[in-house]
């Protein structure tokens, strides 16, 4: 059986609480990654954190959405952090998503299609006219289209966006157990089947390590 892969959200601007997230969630069961968003990147010391983070997989949740020359150098700045992930929305278009995958180098630039704290009336009242599951299948196109190394979506989206994408998918709005915070299409991680599962407060609430245990007798 292949180890299932897990990005930890360390959703903080707290340098001690993302140590203690990244020392206490060591495992060899299955493999972690850790989420980097807004919140931690934009906060005083964070980017120096990250960058002096070795042997782990970073992905770093930025969710790009700018014109192509702000986009490509906002890619361009990211480069000496020596990321694996970074994300981007499919939103801004495919020539930006095209320019940005052309300069990643090594960082694999990942799509986010809908965010999970929408649904079919948030859409709407945004003013699209697809429903959630059209539209993510809509986003799947162009990401392929424009050869993104992976693709977020949520559990609901997971079984459309495989017909199309073919590489890596990440979710978010996964919990332990039936708490799901503020995700509006949230699923238990047991019943996910994606590339990589993203999983925050669930985690990093409370004892981590028992968490972490709690996670992995919820997959296997």
């Amino acid at each position: 059986m292949k180890k299932q892969k897990v990005f930890i959200a360390c959703d903080t601007t707290d340098l001690v609480k993302a140590r203690k997230i990244i020392t206490q969630s060591k495992t060899n069961k299955i493999t972690i990654g850790y989420k980097f968003g807004l919140e931690f990147m934009n906060s005083k010391k964070g980017r120096q954190f990250v960058s002096n983070l070795r042997n782990k997989i970073i992905f770093v949740d930025l969710k790009l959405n700018d014109t192509v020359h702000t986009m490509l150098s906002a890619v361009k700045a990211l480069k000496d952090l020596k990321i694996n992930y970074l994300t981007v929305h499919i939103s801004s278009g495919l020539a930006a998503l095209k320019a940005v995958k052309k300069v990643s180098g090594s960082i694999k630039i990942v799509g986010v299609s809908t965010l999970t704290s929408l649904n079919n009336k948030d859409l709407k009242m945004i003013g699209y006219s697809k429903s959630v599951k059209n539209l993510v299948a809509h986003q799947a196109k162009l990401a392929k289209r424009a050869a993104l190394d992976a693709l977020v979506c949520s559990p609901f989206e997971v079984n459309i966006v495989r017909k199309i994408f073919n590489k890596e998918i990440i979710t978010p709005g996964v919990q332990i157990g039936k708490k799901n915070y503020d995700q509006k299409r949230s699923m238990e991680a047991k019943k996910v089947n994606s590339d990589w599962l993203v999983i925050g407060r669930s985690v990093t609430r409370g004892n981590i390590k028992k968490n972490i245990q709690k996670l992995i007798n919820s997959l296997y």
